[in-house]
C-alpha cells in the first residue's frame, strides 16, 4: 500500500515543515477530509526522521485544527464542515465489566434508586386514576397536576417557577430539540460556547442549523466576544450552561449574567438556559429566566437527580412561545409519555426523591474532596457537589495518548474533542466524571491510575520527545 510522503524543503525544523506540508496538502485536496495520515513510524522511516519528529508535527497540525487524533485509530484530516459523527454518548460498558467508566456524567449508584422506583410503580398500580391516565391521551404540555408537582419541586430547590410556565418533556436532550425546533428555522444560526454539550452538536446537525462558536474562560462565556460574533454573524439564539458549563465546570458570575441579558435584549436573540445540573454546595446565582423571562427558555431534567433512564424533564418558557413549543412536541411525540411522568411525580410526591438527593449531595461532595486530594497537583477544575472535573493536561501531554493509556489500564474518561463545536481545535484536556464510578472504592482505584499515568507518563503520551 502506498502512503502519502511529502517533500520537505529542509529549510527549517523538520516537524514544522511536515506540519506545513500537511496543511498545504489538505488545502489542495491532496489529503481530502477524512483521509488518514500515515502511521508515525512508517512516515518516519520514509522521511528519514525520528518518530518524535512525526509525533511533534502531527501534534502541531492538530493544534492548528487541521487534523484530529482518534483514540486507537490514528490521525485524520478534519472536515471543513461541521462534524457529522453521530451522537453516541450512552453507556457502552456493561456494569459487570472491569472497566471503570468515568466518561459519562451519571448520578452515583445507590440501591435506593431501584427501591424508590419500585415503590412508585406500586403506588400507580394501586391508583385506578393513575392507571387510566397512563393509557390515555394527554395534553401536549402534560397534566396540570404533574406540572404543579414539578413547579413545587423546582421552587423548593431554589428555582421558583409556576406550573403554567412549564411544559413536560422527555428530558434535557428532548428539551434542546424542542427549543431549537421552535426558535430556529433550518439554515439559521445558534451560538454556543466553543466547548459545549455533545447532544447540542448532534441536534444542530439533525436540524440543519449553523453554529457560531464563542470563546469562554474560567468564568464562563466571553460577553464581549459574543457581541462581536453577533455583529459579524447574527444568530437567533444562544445556548448556555450558566451554573455548570459542560465540560469545563465554569460558572457564570452574577455580573456576566446581567451583561448577557442586556446584550440579548439589545441584539434581540433568545436564550436557551440549560439547568440540568444542581450544585447545592454553591451559593445560588440568579437564573437567566428570572433576569429575562420574556426571552429565556430553561431546561430541567431528572436524569442527573433520579436516573438517566427516566426520560422526563420540564421546560420553562414565556407564554408567547408555548404554542410553537407544543406544536413541536406534538409533531415529535404527540405528548410526554404519561406513565413515565406519573412514576416521577409519585417519586417526588412521596418524599423519596428528597431523601435520595440529600444522600447524593453528600456523596458528590465527598467524591469531589477525595478527587481533589488525589489529583490536586494537576490543578483540575470543578465544583464541590458536581458530577465531573475538567483537567487540562500538564506539560505537553496529548489527550489522545492519555485517553488511550488510561483505557489500556481499564479507566475510561472523555477527551476534549467530544465537546468541540464546529471546527474548534480541541484543547489538550480530559473530563473525569467522578459521579459515574460504581463505588467509592472503584473511584479511588481510577483516581490512582489517573494520577500515576499523568505523573509518570509513557514517552508516547507527549507531544514532543
Amino acid at each position: 500500500m502506498t502512503i502519502w510522503i511529502p517533500t520537505l524543503p529542509g529549510q527549517g525544523p523538520r516537524y514544522r515543515e511536515l506540519a506545513d506540508a500537511i496543511a498545504a496538502a489538505t488545502a489542495s485536496g491532496e489529503l481530502p477530509a477524512g483521509a488518514k495520515l500515515p502511521p508515525q513510524r512508517r512516515l518516519a522511516d520514509a522521511l528519514g526522521v525520528t518518530v518524535g519528529t512525526i509525533t511533534r508535527a502531527y501534534a502541531l497540525a492538530e493544534q492548528r485544527g487541521i487534523v484530529s487524533a482518534r483514540v486507537g485509530s490514528g490521525t485524520y484530516v478534519r472536515d471543513s464542515q461541521p462534524r457529522t459523527e453521530p451522537f453516541n454518548h450512552v453507556r457502552q460498558t456493561p456494569p459487570e465489566s472491569d472497566m471503570i467508566d468515568l466518561s459519562l456524567s451519571l448520578p452515583p449508584a445507590h440501591p435506593e434508586r431501584e427501591a424508590a422506583l419500585g415503590r412508585a410503580m406500586q403506588a400507580i398500580q394501586h391508583d385506578p386514576a393513575s392507571l387510566r391516565a397512563a393509557i390515555d391521551y394527554q395534553p401536549e404540555q402534560g397534566q396540570t397536576g404533574q406540572r404543579e408537582i414539578f413547579a413545587d419541586w423546582l421552587t423548593q430547590s431554589g428555582r421558583p417557577v409556576s406550573a403554567d410556565e412549564l411544559l413536560i418533556d422527555q428530558g434535557g436532550m428532548h428539551g434542546i430539540y424542542l427549543s431549537l425546533s421552535a426558535l430556529l428555522a433550518p439554515g439559521e444560526r445558534l451560538a454556543a460556547e466553543r466547548l459545549t454539550y455533545p447532544g447540542l452538536i448532534s441536534a444542530l446537525q439533525q436540524l440543519s442549523l449553523k453554529s457560531v462558536a464563542i470563546p469562554h474562560d474560567e468564568e464562563g462565556i466571553d460577553i464581549d466576544a459574543l457581541a462581536r460574533a453577533f455583529d459579524q454573524q447574527p444568530f437567533r439564539a444562544l445556548y448556555v450552561m450558566p451554573d455548570c458549563h459542560n465540560p469545563t465546570t465554569a460558572r457564570l458570575g452574577e455580573s456576566r449574567r446581567r451583561d448577557l441579558v442586556t446584550l440579548a435584549r439589545e441584539r434581540q436573540f433568545w436564550l436557551i438556559e440549560d439547568e440540568v445540573y444542581q450544585h447545592p454546595h454553591i451559593e445560588p446565582a440568579t437564573p437567566l429566566y428570572q433576569l429575562a423571562p420574556e426571552r429565556t427558555v430553561t431546561l430541567f431534567s431528572v436524569a442527573k437527580l433520579l436516573g438517566g433512564g427516566l426520560r422526563v424533564g420540564a421546560l420553562r418558557a414565556p407564554k408567547a412561545l408555548h404554542g410553537r413549543l407544543t406544536a413541536a412536541l406534538r409533531a415529535q411525540s404527540w405528548m410526554p409519555p404519561p406513565l413515565m411522568t406519573s412514576l416521577v411525580c409519585h417519586w417526588i410526591a412521596s418524599g423519596d426523591a428528597a431523601a435520595l438527593l440529600a444522600w447524593q449531595r453528600e456523596e458528590l461532595a465527598w467524591r469531589f474532596d477525595h478527587a481533589m486530594q488525589k489529583l490536586g497537583r494537576f490543578k483540575p477544575r470543578g465544583q464541590r457537589g458536581g458530577f465531573y472535573l475538567w483537567l487540562p493536561l500538564p506539560g505537553e501531554l496529548r489527550t489522545s495518548h492519555v485517553v488511550e493509556q488510561l483505557k489500556a489500564r481499564r479507566v475510561s474518561v472523555s477527551s476534549a474533542e467530544s465537546f468541540c463545536l464546529g471546527n474548534v481545535a480541541a484543547p489538550q484536556a480530559i473530563r473525569i466524571c467522578i459521579s459515574a464510578a460504581e463505588s467509592r472504592e472503584a473511584l479511588d482505584r481510577a483516581l490512582d491510575i489517573i494520577a500515576e499515568t499523568l505523573g509518570n507518563p509513557d514517552p508516547m503520551l507527549w507531544q514532543t520527545v
